[in-house]
């Protein structure tokens, strides 16, 4: 075919918006911080097709049950996006994946993560992966590999959207759950960070769109800008409940996201039986109060889409209580008891607030 002067260019996938390059800089600056999460089973390194875990250090197991879960963090990637600050998301992905895991006992072994962006910016890819690794040594777990695609004409260039897929493991007679669970158990709260990673489409209607709040105002109730109190982290769990199982008796966990307080606990909750937690045992953080205040949201719709201040309970003897506070308190997370197991007699559902916040 013979070549025409001054002709159109033909089309490519740089002149289609997605740049090559720049995703391959993007790999080279996280390298670094991904290798700081491997454990001695991962063999190979980022470039590979698959990650790999040498699951013959599974043989120690009589029973081993692998346990997974996938998430994402919802729309508290918009207030990122906003802070321009991108190194923080990725404990939230890790949160809200390897703390479904330890629920039921289960030991984080590995996790991958999935970053959506509307143009690959290599520093900001990494700073979001950066994050992501930090989290998985919260987790004790290894980031075993990735994927960032680039989305042109589908997200703005500023764009962004992260998941995440974990997998652990726990000995078979070891498992956790409804299964376990007696009445006269404890239910033990473990604080959380704040808003950690739910309910953000209620908390960005109604402080950002409706009363027009600007994420760098400094807000005196919670002693920092509006921007930095919703970027605040997901605390991580993992290694916390699995300290836990390590030193007195625990018979379920409950990781508190989507749906709040309530219908997570019951999710663990057994026919038959029902969890009572008083509200006057902690006082929301003052961003709960915010929320609810500026919306004029009632009591209840706020605590069925927000956690209100706890991110996970465990429910365990009332014999393994003092153990586990201790255990807890030496680890630097807050908690207490928050509420106890009973008969179901008269409740027609798992778990129930009761009481008002202790001011």
């Amino acid at each position: 075919m013979s070549e025409t002067t001054g002709a159109t260019p033909g089309a490519s996938y740089a002149a289609a918006g997605v740049d090559i390059e720049a995703g391959d800089r993007a790999v080279e600056l996280m390298k670094e911080w991904v290798k700081k999460t491997q454990r001695p089973e991962v063999l190979g390194g980022l470039g590979g097709f698959a990650g790999l875990f040498d699951a013959s250090a599974l043989k120690r197991y009589e029973r081993p049950l692998l346990a997974s879960a996938t998430d994402g963090v919802g729309t508290k990637v918009d207030i990122a996006r906003r802070m321009g600050v991108y190194d923080t998301i990725g404990h939230d992905l890790v949160a809200m994946v390897m703390d479904d895991i330890v629920v039921c006992g289960a030991e984080p072994l590995f996790m991958t993560d999935y970053i959506c962006v509307g143009k690959v910016h290599p520093e900001r890819v990494a700073g979001i992966v950066k994050g992501i690794a930090e989290g998985c040594v919260l987790a004790g777990c290894a980031l075993v590999g990735g994927e960032t695609a680039e989305h042109p004409g589908l997200l703005g260039p500023d764009d962004f959207d992260v998941a995440g897929a974990g997998t652990g493991v726990v000995e078979a007679d070891a498992l956790l759950g409804p299964d376990r669970i007696r009445t006269g158990d404890a239910v033990i709260a473990l604080a959380a960070s704040g808003l950690h990673s739910n309910g953000y489409s209620l908390v960005r209607h109604v402080l950002l769109n409706e009363a027009g709040m600007a994420l760098d105002t400094h807000v005196d109730e919670l002693g920092r800008t509006l921007g930095e109190e919703l970027l605040e982290p997901t605390k991580i769990y993992s290694l916390d409940c699995l300290a836990l199982t390590r030193t007195t008796e625990v018979h379920a966990f409950s990781h508190i996201t989507g749906g709040g307080l309530a219908a997570n606990l019951a999710r663990v909750v057994p026919d038959g039986l029902h969890a009572t937690v008083d509200r006057s045992t902690w006082t929301p953080d003052a961003i709960f109060d915010l929320v609810g205040r500026t919306g004029r949201v009632e009591r209840l719709e706020l605590e069925k889409t927000l956690n209100m201040g706890v991110g996970m309970m465990a429910v365990l003897p009332q014999e393994s209580v003092d153990v586990a506070l201790t255990t807890l308190a030496d680890r630097g997370v807050d908690a207490w008891v928050a509420g106890e197991i009973t008969e179901r007699a008269g409740h027609t559902d798992g778990a129930a607030l009761v009481g008002d916040y202790a001011s």
